[in-house]
This record gives structure tokens, C-alpha cells and sequence, in this order.
């Protein structure tokens, strides 16, 4: 299987940025363009079947609730939203890696949390949100997904252009593209993907037919296409 190209990394950095903020806030905060069949049949599948699968259930499920307004599929799938991962009285599907690592875990800020925050720490990024999320939130694990794909993208370009022109200065080089940054793959395996079958199994028992079972699939299905791209 061929490696991810430069341009398709910028393509997954944008991927994952979207599906990382449809799990950060309700869909009243964000775009809806999520209810838009449209866009899901033209979501990237970066030569996975896979991918391209669970793009299709997402058209399906945008396609099947169409004949309703928008103002009142907004509200819909933001209430599955607060059900799922806020409550009251508590979350039905918890969205931090610490509590799906293991059975019967109901206190935040473990492990996992430390550990995304060191990551976070490493590549210049903190965390700053009205709602203190925890670190390990499977959202903001996905946006820094999106910008170690977006260092990797510019890394490669970057690399790429330098054999067809004059050589750049290694210190800009490594500011510019993010030469310090770790690959995505090590991160996902770790992290993401190491709990997301648990998280989205928790999602699929409180609301086996709602939007964010279909998005978790997806998200599943481009981890493991970046991870076998290696």
C-alpha cells in the first residue's frame, strides 16, 4: 500500500479537525454540513473501502432524515450529542481515553490524560477551552491528529521542493514544516485508536441509530487507513 502524499495528509489534516470539533461541541456550535448527504459523497476515502463504506452510511443516514428542516435536525442531533457525552446526569458514552481503557472507570483525568498533555506539550500546542475539557477527550486527540498531518504534509512538501530547488536553511526548514513534530502513526496506535472500538461501542448501545455511531466508524476507518499507510 503507497504512502500517504503530502496533499492527501493536508486532505486527512482537514478530516480530522472536522471530526474532532463534531465531537468537541454540538452541532449548534458547529457547521451542520454533516446533515448534507452532499458532502459525504464527496468526502475523501484516501483509497480505503473502508473509508469510502462508512462515508456512504453517513450519506444514508443525512439522506434519510432530509424530508425534515434543518433547524429541527440541528437540534435532533445536538441533543444526541449532550445525551452521550455531557448528560445530565452524566455521559451515557464518555469521550475521555481514560475511561474506556478500562471496565468500571468513572473518574477523569488519568493516565492517558498526562500523556496526551506531554504530546500536546511537545509540539507547542495547549489546551484553552471554556468547557476544561481533559486532555485525552477522543476530540482533542483527533486535533492533534490533524496537526501532526498538517506538520507531515508541510515535512514532505517541503523535502520534496527542496530537491528542485536551492537548498533552505535547515533552521526555517524545521520551523516551517515541523521537522520536530512525531509521526501521526505512533500517536494513533497509542491513543485513538487504541479505545475507540470501546468508546463507540458505549456510543452504539445509547443511540444505535444516530449520527455520531456513523462518524466513530469513520473515524475508525481513517486511523487504520493512515496506520496501514503507514
Amino acid at each position: 500500500m503507497s504512502a500517504i502524499r503530502p496533499d492527501e495528509l493536508e486532505a486527512l489534516a482537514d478530516a480530522y479537525a472536522f471530526l474532532g470539533n463534531s465531537l468537541l461541541r454540538p452541532m449548534s456550535q458547529t457547521a451542520s454540513v454533516g446533515l448534507d448527504a452532499g458532502f459525504w459523497a464527496v468526502f475523501p476515502d484516501f483509497g480505503s473501502e473502508a473509508v469510502a463504506a462508512a462515508a456512504r452510511e453517513l450519506a444514508l443516514w443525512a439522506e434519510a432524515g432530509s424530508s425534515a428542516a434543518e433547524t429541527d435536525r440541528v437540534r435532533d442531533v445536538s441533543v444526541e450529542y449532550t445525551q452521550l457525552f455531557v448528560g445530565p446526569p452524566k455521559p451515557a458514552a464518555p469521550p475521555w481515553e481514560t475511561m474506556n481503557r478500562a471496565e468500571g472507570v468513572t473518574v477523569g483525568f488519568g493516565e492517558p490524560t498526562f500523556q496526551m498533555r506531554q504530546l500536546l506539550g511537545a509540539v507547542g500546542l495547549e489546551l484553552s477551552n471554556e468547557n476544561r475539557q481533559y486532555e485525552d477527550h477522543m476530540g482533542i486527540e483527533l486535533l492533534y491528529l490533524s496537526e501532526l498531518c498538517r506538520r507531515a504534509g508541510a515535512r514532505k512538501g517541503e523535502a520534496a521542493s527542496s530537491t528542485a530547488s536551492e537548498p533552505v536553511n535547515d533552521a526555517e526548514a524545521a520551523e516551517t514544516a515541523g521537522e520536530t513534530a512525531p509521526e501521526p502513526t505512533d500517536s494513533i496506535t497509542k491513543h485513538p485508536l487504541a479505545w475507540i472500538d470501546f468508546f463507540s461501542a458505549r456510543v452504539r448501545e445509547a443511540a444505535p441509530d444516530g449520527y455520531f455511531v456513523c462518524l466513530l466508524a469513520l473515524t475508525k476507518a481513517l486511523l487504520q487507513q493512515q496506520v496501514a499507510c503507514g
